[in-house]
């Protein structure tokens, strides 16, 4: 019989106040403060994060966080990572709800051999992202990689 892998658990904090009409501040222990609030078209101020785009934001940094762990473990060194994400709030049988999110990295590598090893690690990177693992939206992962410009080839 296969011994079970014990697996950790872990617990994250944080506290929130409320300031005025639809704002208040998160913190988090050894974090900065942070305004947030209902986004505009549900009566809030622009300029503060709200949980919508927090938990898109949230999505977005996992798979960010996923690929360079799973890059540093196959030792891909990348150029660089930036990635674009879109959650689409709509009303589900008389709740919002977050539907579907899509996240766009664009990843530069150094070759092409380097571009295929990062494709295998993308397609591998929403199933093992726990945020998406953790919210019931449709989650869209399009990956673009390019070859570094100041790569001789």
């Amino acid at each position: 019989m296969e011994a079970k892998k014990a697996y950790k658990s872990f617990r994250y904090n944080n506290s929130l106040v409320w300031n005025s009409a639809r704002r208040g501040r998160a913190s988090a222990p050894g974090k900065p403060e942070m305004d947030v609030g209902s986004p505009p078209e549900f009566k809030g101020e622009p300029g503060v994060w709200a949980p919508e785009e927090m938990l898109v934001a949230a999505l977005n940094a996992c798979m960010m966080l996923t690929f360079v762990s799973f890059a540093q473990s196959k030792r891909l060194e990348f150029v660089a990572y930036e990635s674009a994400a879109e959650g689409l709030l709509e009303n589900v049988d008389g709740k919002y709800r977050i539907v579907e999110v899509s996240v766009r990295p664009t990843l530069v590598l150094r070759s092409e051999a380097d571009i295929a090893t990062a494709r295998t690690i993308m397609a591998e990177v929403k199933e093992n992202c726990f945020i998406s693992n953790s919210i019931t939206a449709d989650v869209k992962l399009a990956p673009q990689f390019r070859m570094a410009p100041d790569v001789v080839r």
